[in-house]
């Protein structure tokens, strides 16, 4: 019970439904890209997996702190699901409640418009790759030759957001 009300909290305050496979797909591709780079060095495959996991760090680590950004970008979103939730209970204990018509009917405004809110809110960070059909891996380590970025988000030094992140440490 306790683990399905952290997953239910998790849900509902801390991210967007796929941020933590997007995240764990951006990690993989730094790696492979890696062990790419390793392998053309003529290393053997499992040298070059293990050279690439000790320069790129601690991968959990690193998706907590990806994790942890996300979070602190979206007190706002935060703030209107915790009010949304209020609202929601609020509309429930007016139609329970109430015994004349127009409040109960102000008690299915203050249900409905919740709902409603956060329907728009789940469509809107719905994401394009989500529905894109994905092999699964196993390991963060398997290399996929056939797999192509959909883009790819470099500044002026050739660096994605994930390798600033590590190169700062």
């Amino acid at each position: 019970m306790r683990a399905a009300m952290k997953g239910l909290f998790k849900r509902l305050f801390n991210r967007s439904p796929g941020t933590e496979r997007e995240i764990d797909e951006e990690l993989r591709f730094h790696l492979e890209q890696l062990t790419q780079a390793y392998l053309q060095q003529d290393m053997s495959l499992e040298e070059a997996k293990g050279a690439a996991v000790r320069r790129f760090g601690n991968v959990e680590r690193i998706k907590e702190q990806c994790l942890a950004m996300g979070r602190r970008s979206r007190p706002f979103l935060v703030a209107l699901k915790s009010f949304l939730i209020f609202m929601l209970l609020a509309g429930v204990v007016v139609r329970i409640r109430s015994t004349d018509l127009d409040t109960r009917h102000l008690g299915d405004l203050l249900i409905a418009v919740p709902i409603l809110s956060r329907l728009f809110l789940y469509v809107r960070d719905l994401n394009p790759s989500t529905f894109l059909s994905k092999p699964e891996t196993v390991s963060p380590l398997r290399l996929n030759e056939d797999v192509q970025p959909l883009f790819k988000a470099y500044d002026q030094g050739m660096l994605t957001p994930v390798e600033r992140l590590i190169s700062d440490k």
